[in-house]
């Protein structure tokens, strides 16, 4: 059986990758080896995270918190003024939208997989060998995690 996949997070991925042309961001599904690996890190149970991640070397954030973050760090000047303003805005307004979008996510469509790098094109930018999980605890790069849900 595979997982569903709602549009919501295949699109935030595609979106990220769209507005991110210096690729500070790499993406992995919550199921992989990777991503458990550095939720456990941070002590997050990783079969118990259902959200979006953001991992940096020195801390993850979940949730709206997360997206702020990752559109602070975008390469368009809205998004980032939209991600600064997030980050500021009170944790009970910020995670109320937050969660109404993502009650309503599949409203969106869903799939039955992720987005596939079929030319390679973008290979580099999803995390799949556990090896890369070392490397990314050593570098100043952001990784977001993307949920499968």
């Amino acid at each position: 059986s595979h997982p569903i996949v709602c549009n919501l997070c295949n699109g935030g991925v595609n979106f990220v990758m769209d507005h991110d042309p210096s690729a500070k961001f790499r993406f992995a599904s919550l199921q992989t080896t990777a991503a458990q690996s550095l939720l456990i890190r941070d002590g997050r149970h990783p079969t118990q995270t259902q959200t979006i991640v953001l991992v940096t070397p020195h801390k993850s954030h979940t949730g709206s918190l997360a997206v702020a973050k990752i559109c602070s760090q975008l390469e368009h000047a809205l998004l980032k003024t939209a991600g600064q303003v997030g980050q500021v805005t009170p944790k009970w307004i910020r995670e109320g939208i937050f969660k109404v979008v993502s009650k309503h996510r599949y409203m969106l469509g869903e799939n039955d997989s992720c987005r596939l790098d079929l030319d390679g094109e973008y290979s580099s930018r999803f995390v799949s060998d556990p090896s890369v999980v070392e490397d990314l605890a050593t570098t100043t790069t952001s990784t977001a995690t993307k949920s499968e849900e």
